[in-house]
């Protein structure tokens, strides 16, 4: 499972011309999920995404937590994330899961989430095309890989 995590001022996304899911400060967290992950997988960047300190404390020092700044969350699935650009100039999506093991493991995650966080939960619609507006605040962006934990 990766998540590319973008702390944001503000972010939303909107399907069909229709905000669905809207966030204030907080961290915008892209989720890429592969045919190997598990409730293992969920409950490790779990735990990573809400105690990382990436919030500026008052000396302008990357300090804080997401919850010591009560931030919000917005989770976007995005399959792209498992892409393979190794051979060709188009990338391959072999290791993606498909939607019936993809699905339920987006929706467990989002529920650990707010369950965990006890935060502002937001959310896009998994497979859906989505359009996400996005105020990167610093910026600030970083890759987690619960295969590969760096």
């Amino acid at each position: 499972m990766r998540v590319l995590i973008q702390r944001v001022s503000s972010a939303n996304v909107i399907v069909n011309e229709k905000a669905i899911g809207e966030i204030d400060k907080g961290l915008l967290l892209f989720l890429g999920i592969s045919e190997q992950d598990s409730i293992e997988d969920i409950e490790w960047l779990i735990k990573k995404v809400t105690q990382l300190r990436i919030f500026n404390d008052q000396e302008q020092k990357m300090n804080c937590s997401i919850y010591d700044v009560n931030g919000d969350f917005l989770v976007i699935s995005q399959f792209t994330l498992l892409a393979k650009t190794k051979k060709g100039n188009r990338p391959s999506y072999v290791r993606a899961a498909k939607p019936e093991i993809a699905i339920p493991l987006y929706e467990k995650f989002i529920e650990l989430l707010k369950l965990s966080s006890g935060l502002k939960v937001e959310s896009g619609s998994f497979g859906a095309d989505m359009k996400i507006n996005l105020c990167n605040d610093g910026p600030v962006t970083i890759w987690l890989d619960s295969k590969n934990k760096e």
